[in-house]
């Protein structure tokens, strides 16, 4: 029987880049014409966040926010050491990267094997130098395993969920940052050169109705006004649905495999009620207290609706985490949540099956 590891991580891509750029999210919506002058007053700004951004813009306390990210990504990392998996099963949303007007899936496993990867793609198209100081066009190998993809895949139809598979990702396109940065972060001294687990990258829609409208990402107040909506994506539930199918699936093997949900919680950048200025966290508050205890049904009732309004969109990568652990009987043995105001999103960290 196969044994299962369960962490939760972020993606979050300015960690990639320098302090002096972390909170650059924030100050490129501050140049937005159509946000009220008045809340773009930091004299306006909740108490927290007038601390964060300082006199500096945010610099000084990037490096606090770092170092508390580092803190929880070494925690996960000393945690999938411990456990030596055969590989590391990813849900990561897709962000205008693979799922583009050609074809949208709900859900799609990549059995590509072997990839290189350029990793700092993002922060070089945003101006930011890279946090190691390496070559900006850098790529490292991120390890497939196209059999176990290719066996993943044919187990989920089986079982009735019907998921999408791809052999190749899109040409010219970038690789899914929220995979590609699980690796960069989990061997975060190396700057994700020195990974040694193959990764099975199962990518969500988390978008949903703004993957094609916003291009999976940022957009001024003027573009969103009268934008065409897209198809929604998956519900929470069937997100849930889909990590119990996929423990399903992988029970009956003889492998030892992590199951790692990527991404931060609600974007500032999504929440529109709040003018992309900082993210809900009272909606991630109330989940991650349901997180802690265990409480599933609150999270399977979440609707689709609740999650875009408080821009928790990437959080359907966690559901999956969440359904796999409810499925395999598996509970919380450490977790962190990291609040910000700053820096676009909270981040939440945590490890199921850690090994005494």
């Amino acid at each position: 029987m196969a044994e299962f590891l369960g962490l939760g991580l972020t993606h979050y891509p300015l960690l990639a880049g320098t302090d002096e750029h972390m909170a650059g999210l924030l100050r490129w919506t501050l140049t937005d014409p159509d946000i009220p002058a008045e809340l773009k007053d930091p004299a306006t700004w909740p108490a927290r966040m007038q601390q964060e951004w300082g006199d500096d813009g945010g610099v000084a306390a990037a490096a606090r926010h770092r170092a508390e990210l580092r803190e929880g990504l070494a925690r996960t990392r000393k945690a999938l050491d411990a456990f030596r998996p055969d590989f590391v099963l990813v849900w990561g949303d897709d962000q205008y990267e693979n799922f583009r007007e050609e074809v949208v899936p709900p859900f799609c496993v990549l059995a590509y094997g072997d990839t290189e990867v350029e990793p700092f793609e993002l922060m070089n198209n945003r101006g930011s130098p890279n946090a190691w100081g390496r070559p900006d066009h850098m790529t490292f190998t991120l390890k497939g395993d196209r059999g176990v993809s290719r066996r993943l895949a044919d187990g989920l139809l089986h079982e009735g969920f019907d998921v999408a598979y791809s052999y190749a990702k899109r040409e010219n396109a970038p690789f899914p940052h929220a995979i590609a940065n699980t690796q960069l972060f989990l061997d975060y001294d190396n700057a994700g050169t020195e990974f040694p687990y193959p990764i099975v990258p199962i990518t969500v829609n988390c978008y949903g109705q703004h993957a094609i409208a916003r291009r999976g990402g940022l957009a001024r107040f003027a573009e969103i006004r009268d934008e065409q909506l897209d198809p929604v994506g998956p519900s929470p539930a069937r997100c849930m649905d889909l990590g119990a199918a996929v423990a399903r699936t992988l029970a009956g093997t003889d492998s030892r495999v992590a199951l790692v949900a990527s991404s931060s919680w609600s974007h500032a950048f999504l929440v529109d009620k709040d003018w992309h200025l900082r993210p809900d966290t009272a909606a991630d508050r109330r989940l991650y207290d349901a997180f802690v205890r265990g409480d599933t049904d609150t999270w399977r009732a979440v609707t689709g609706t609740e999650i875009v309004d408080a821009g928790q969109h990437e959080m359907l990568n966690w559901f999956c985490l969440v359904g796999a652990m409810k499925e395999l009987g598996m509970t919380l043995d450490w977790s962190t949540f990291v609040e910000t105001d700053v820096f676009n999103s909270n981040k939440v960290f945590a490890v199921y099956g850690e090994q005494s």
